[in-house]
């Protein structure tokens, strides 16, 4: 049994991937920004919640520390938690706008990462999943056989390169962690409002393989339900 922890987890592919983790045994934290929505969900699937707002250096490090106190380690840490930002045309895009979005989707796993570090040290099998996107992939968005490449974002498909990018660096850096990106895929979820063409069931799918696969899966990769995501 492994403990893990799961950002954004009141709903969609957190609380999904929080479900399936549940069930296999595990003990499974559902870390969500708003209080009365995280209790609600972590009482509903029998998990255990914590209070964390990604955005806020306080709100992380008290979450870090509770966790420390309840259950002395953590095995897997899953940065889930991200927004979509404002939906307007390019043109109408401002700096605050993509800085807003970094704030959560990049700056947040870096903030919550670095609280957790001491806690997955601890750990045996030490395990971070990053859910990113194929929207984050240069070679996806420029695939004209790719529905990625339909469609044009500035903040959110940026903050996704940058959170790629972080998961390569954080795998160079913590060798002995196995430190991974994924993308879910098109999945119908509040942040596309509910237009993706899969279920949460099955985008959680590749959340859960990377955050139980064993000592001999690979680190450092960007993969989806089919395996090997170019960057």
């Amino acid at each position: 049994m492994s403990t893990i922890l799961i950002t954004g987890a009141n709903k969609g592919l957190g609380r999904e991937a929080a479900r399936r983790l549940l069930d296999e045994g595990h003990d499974v934290w559902l870390a969500a920004r708003d209080p009365e929505r995280g209790r609600e969900a972590a009482r509903e699937l029998g998990g255990r919640f914590v209070q964390l707002d990604v955005t806020s250096e306080r709100s992380v490090k008290a979450a870090a520390e509770h966790v420390a106190a309840e259950s002395g380690a953590l095995d897997v840490l899953i940065n889930n938690a991200g927004i979509v930002g404002r939906r307007v045309p390019v043109a109408e895009v401002t700096a605050e706008d993509v800085r807003r979005v970094f704030e959560t989707n990049v700056f947040g796993v870096v903030r919550v990462t670095r609280a957790f570090l001491a806690l997955l040290e601890r750990s045996e099998n030490p395990v971070i999943v990053n859910v990113s996107s194929g929207m984050g992939s240069l070679a996806v968005t420029t695939d004209p056989q790719r529905l990625e490449s339909t469609l044009v974002v500035l903040a959110y498909p940026a903050s996704k390169t940058a959170l790629n990018m972080l998961t390569s660096q954080y795998a160079k850096a913590f060798p002995h962690m196995r430190i991974n990106a994924v993308d879910p895929g098109y999945t119908a979820t509040d942040l596309n409002a509910r237009r993706g063409t899969q279920t949460v069931e099955e985008g959680a799918s590749v959340i859960v393989e990377l955050a139980t696969a064993g000592k001999s899966a690979p680190t450092g990769s960007f993969r989806d339900a089919r395996g090997v995501v170019p960057w």
